[in-house]
């Protein structure tokens, strides 16, 4: 387990397509992406990269880049519709398993990228306390089937991103609108790690880690006013996902009129064996300019953007970095960057390529940031570029392409794009 890890990384609703074959059920984002107005024209993940029945073109993909890993995440609804154990769709993630291993690829799965089943949102979702346990067995489930060969296992991605898209601000799936009243879900995502851990280490897994979504949290200026929404909004994006699981307590809440939970912290801190971090840009933050919340975005200008009009700064990565390590000390696990990348309005053009310059220098960027970081003590053992290929973007739908692999969804034609042949020289030079 020491080799470092170069990967790609990808998600079941954005890619498998597939949504109503062997005995798949219905997820919030199946229900969400065919409510008019949700996500941008229309689209809906019903087909997306048609991965389910493409995963040995998409596996000789990544057999030519050279990566060593992928990651890949399990679709809940695929493996338990209604609850019931679906002997299809863990078939189908067996068979992935054992292809990557054959193609020399680790498989890195994670069990939960968004797309909850329909039936648990409709008993409350993310606000049940008992979902966690729900979420447990699932992952026990999968474990059984699975960990004999996958050493290496994520249970969450981003659940600051889910519960703030997804139930504080309504523009992810399940829709819901409930502003600072969405907190609860924070803590029962944790809950759910921590069981789900437990699961893991129960059945053999060898190595656990959660991707959390963090960024450097940068001041509008020095006025206090501005320092303390700054914390305020470190405090909800970074530190109420990662102070729980690295030091056993929640940060103080007082700046959002909340008061921590104390239960169950001794399960939220079981002992993980690795931190998963997904970076994309850092975020400059001001006093507010009314009363919900503490924090205003005020925005970071000065910089090249992507396609989703992000900045790029690949020196955050190293900020965020050498940051985690400085505030966690000997309570930091290894890292690793579970997800990176950046979106562009990438063509093919005539001769049949597809040049994308703004990637490669983006990858090129961050990789140096990476390996500074490393330089500098932290330890850094994986990389996964994100994404594989072109997929269904969730609200954004097909409009934000981040792969190094062109995907036309008409044909579902790939085509590496200049950064695919730019990354696989860099990865040969390692």
């Amino acid at each position: 387990m020491s080799t470092f890890l170069w990967g790609t990384a990808t998600a079941a609703y954005q890619i498998e397509g597939a949504t109503a074959e062997d005995g798949r059920g219905t997820s919030i984002w199946d229900t969400f992406t065919h409510e008019p107005g949700r996500v941008r024209d229309g689209h809906t993940g019903d087909v997306a990269c048609d991965h389910y029945h493409r995963t040995a073109e998409d596996i000789a993909l990544m057999s030519g880049l050279g990566v060593n890993a992928y990651r890949f995440s399990i679709s809940w609804p695929r493996v338990q519709p209604g609850g019931r154990t679906n002997d299809k769709g863990l078939g189908f993630y067996d068979r992935l398993v054992d292809d990557l291993l054959e193609a020399g690829v680790k498989p890195v799965p994670t069990l939960f990228h968004w797309d909850l089943p329909q039936e648990l949102q409709d008993d409350g979702g993310w606000m049940n306390h008992n979902l966690p346990r729900r979420f447990a067995d699932y992952a026990a489930v999968v474990a059984d089937r699975l960990a004999d060969r996958v050493e290496t296992w994520i249970t969450l991605n981003e659940p600051f991103v889910h519960m703030a898209y997804g139930y504080a601000l309504g523009v992810h799936a399940p829709g819901q609108t409930l502003l600072l009243d969405a907190l609860p879900t924070a803590h029962h995502q944790l809950l759910a790690h921590g069981l789900a851990t437990q699961a893991l280490r129960a059945a053999g897994a060898r190595e656990i880690l959660i991707s959390n979504n963090c960024t450097p949290v940068w001041p509008a200026s020095d006025r206090p006013e501005d320092l303390a929404a700054a914390d305020a909004y470190d405090t909800l994006h970074n530190r109420l996902f990662n102070d729980p699981i690295l030091t056993g307590a929640y940060p103080d809440l007082s700046a959002f009129g909340k008061q921590a939970p104390e239960d169950g912290l001794d399960v939220i801190s079981t002992p993980i064996d690795g931190l998963g971090i997904n970076y994309y840009n850092p975020t400059r933050i001001t006093a507010p300019r009314q009363d919900l919340f503490p924090f205003d975005d005020a925005g970071i200008t000065g910089y090249p953007t992507t396609g989703f009009g992000w900045p790029v700064v690949p020196d955050g990565l190293h900020e965020l970095l050498t940051g985690l390590k400085q505030r966690y000390g000997q309570r930091l696990p290894p890292v690793y960057v579970t997800e990176n990348g950046c979106s562009q309005p990438d063509t093919v053009s005539p001769d049949g390529t597809v040049d994308d310059p703004e990637r490669i220098a983006y990858l090129d960027g961050h990789l140096a940031a990476l390996m500074r970081a490393r330089r500098d003590g932290v330890d850094v053992r994986g990389y996964f570029v994100w994404s594989l290929l072109d997929n269904f973007e969730w609200a954004e739908g097909y409009h934000q392409r981040f792969g190094l692999v062109h995907v036309d969804f008409a044909t579902q034609r790939r085509t590496p794009k200049r950064s695919y042949h730019w990354l696989k020289d860099y990865l040969g030079h390692q």
